[in-house]
């Protein structure tokens, strides 16, 4: 049975895209960016939302002249298998990935090593069935002030401190187990 981890970066209120459906304020520079990469090498399986996996199809064919940090996460993506739930899209093209149409908690018992769900619509669903063993969060210094929250309303439990790190730039980094 594979870890589940919830990685988000999100505002230092809460939101993973504001309002007005932005997130580039989010943006990593290379100190976070180089950070996240350590973190995703252990990750065998990402599980993404429909919206999440539009956003990170850029790195399964990404342009020419990326930063070395950026080729590295593009590189880490792509060995990755990828299961995108959707009950919208009718099909996925990228190597490694596979569509499902909704989420099943006992997906997750079927993979191997460490998973990562990401996209607040599936990480809710995931939190919700109590399937969700950490939580990586990256809160940037920005208040987007409303938008789309990281954890679903109602969803309430305690978090043991595993980690934690601040960067340069005001990133703050933290690493819970739930439950």
């Amino acid at each position: 049975m594979a870890a589940l981890v919830a990685t988000g970066i999100l505002s230092a209120d809460g939101y993973v895209v504001d309002a007005s459906g932005s997130f580039a304020w989010a943006e990593p520079d290379d100190e976070v960016h180089a950070f996240v990469n350590a973190l995703e090498r252990q990750v065998s399986t990402y599980l993404c939302g429909r919206r999440l996996y539009e956003v990170m199809s850029f790195w399964d064919a990404p342009p020419e002249g990326l930063s070395d940090v950026a080729a590295e996460f593009a590189a880490g993506w792509r060995e990755a298998d990828k299961i995108v739930v959707s009950t919208t899209l009718e099909a996925v093209d990228a190597p490694r990935t596979t569509l499902v149409r909704s989420f099943d908690p006992s997906l997750v018992t079927e993979l191997p090593g460490v998973a990562s769900i990401g996209g607040p619509t599936l990480a809710a669903a995931a939190f919700e069935a109590g399937v969700v063993d950490e939580v990586q969060l990256l809160a940037v210094p920005h208040l987007a002030g409303g938008g789309t929250r990281f954890f679903p309303d109602g969803f309430s439990s305690s978090l043991t401190l595993l980690d934690e790190r601040r960067f340069t730039g005001g990133t703050v980094y933290t690493r819970y187990r739930v439950g």
